[in-house]
């Protein structure tokens, strides 16, 4: 195996000239970098990644913190950050965090301590004190939909407000005036937005019922928990908008074991646009989030603080929202999108 050495053998320059080449760290001329890039290439002599790393302080690692990786929208996410971050050279260390603060706290002190460059947060669970550990560690950082609430912390997310009143008006239009809804936790920053929403839809037309809101946990045993209890103390409910597809699997469930004809006489849609919904029976309409794209835009937000020492640029961007609508709202066979 070809050694550094053999590289400044090969190229009739000293040891330390390859190193500023391949850390690109001080000046060499443009005919010697070529010189001992084409020694590298002639001898396939490929640099210690930890050597190279412990040079510039850098690992070329990056790190992403989920609340439930068993939720099939967060390995879609895992995804898009995966495939960008090895777009620009870095690999992913993925931490799950069970929505546990103490676990998200131990992942935190593991990760800073493991030098990696940057961190993404999906998970809510982050006191003040570890956004301050990691600010004063000088790692970059970002999150997705306000995962953390914090003024001049980098965030890239979706228009969940206007996701809530783009649900209830799919619902009325059709024809649904008893419009129930499954939310999520009131401590995430998502679900009191699509609660929102949900709430001004209604109330616009003075349709606005407390009492057809349930809380649910984002799973699917909460969404059919919920299903059953909105429709055992309110039978007379003939739409329901789960604030996330998992929920929505979950509700489906609950009206098929009701006997409830779907969408005649109970209309489903769910938010978020993961691929579960449309391999279910009758296909669940949802409010799809642009899945991929936030994945991207938060490895770019990264990058524009690790390379280019510049804030994030994509920081608080809401993206916009798009309606699925299929077989659970639609009363025609097929789906299509508005």
């Amino acid at each position: 195996m070809a050694t550094i050495r053999d590289v400044a053998k090969l190229a009739s320059v000293s040891v330390a000239t390859v190193s500023r080449v391949i850390n690109k760290n001080g000046y060499v001329n443009k005919q010697t970098e070529i010189k001992v890039l084409e020694s590298m290439k002639l001898l396939n002599y490929k640099p210690h990644t930890i050597a190279r790393a412990l040079s510039n302080k850098q690992t070329y690692t990056l790190a992403l913190i989920l609340p439930d990786i068993t939720n099939p929208f967060f390995p879609e996410l895992a995804r898009a950050i995966e495939d960008t971050a090895t777009k620009f050279g870095y690999s992913l260390i993925l931490a799950n965090s069970d929505s546990n603060k103490e676990k998200t706290t131990s992942y935190i002190e593991s990760l800073t301590n493991r030098y990696v460059d940057g961190i993404i947060f999906a998970s809510h669970e982050l006191s003040l004190d570890k956004i301050n550990q990691i600010k004063d560690s000088g790692i970059p950082m970002a999150t997705l939909d306000r995962a953390v609430n914090l003024k001049g912390l980098p965030s890239i997310g979706v228009q969940n407000y206007e996701g809530g009143i783009m649900a209830v008006k799919h619902l009325l239009s059709m024809g649904c005036s008893k419009i129930g809804h499954i939310c999520g936790p009131i401590y995430y920053h998502t679900s009191i937005e699509r609660y929102k929403g949900y709430v001004d839809a209604l109330e616009d037309i003075n349709q606005f019922h407390p009492s057809y809101v349930v809380q649910g946990d984002f799973s699917i045993e909460s969404g059919f928990e919920m299903a059953n209890r909105l429709l055992s103390n309110h039978p007379e409910i003939d739409g329901i908008f789960a604030a996330n597809d998992l929920m929505a699997v979950g509700a489906l469930k609950a009206l098929i074991r009701l006997k409830k004809k779907i969408p005649e006489e109970v209309a489903l849609i769910g938010f978020d646009g993961i691929s579960i919904t449309s391999q279910m029976e009758p296909e669940i309409s949802t409010i799809a989030q642009p899945i991929y794209q936030i994945g991207a835009m938060a490895v770019n937000c990264l990058i524009d603080q690790i390379q280019k020492k510049i804030p994030c640029e994509q920081s608080g961007q809401e993206l916009e929202l798009k309606l699925v609508a299929r077989a659970s709202t639609l009363k025609s066979k097929g789906h299509s999108s508005i």
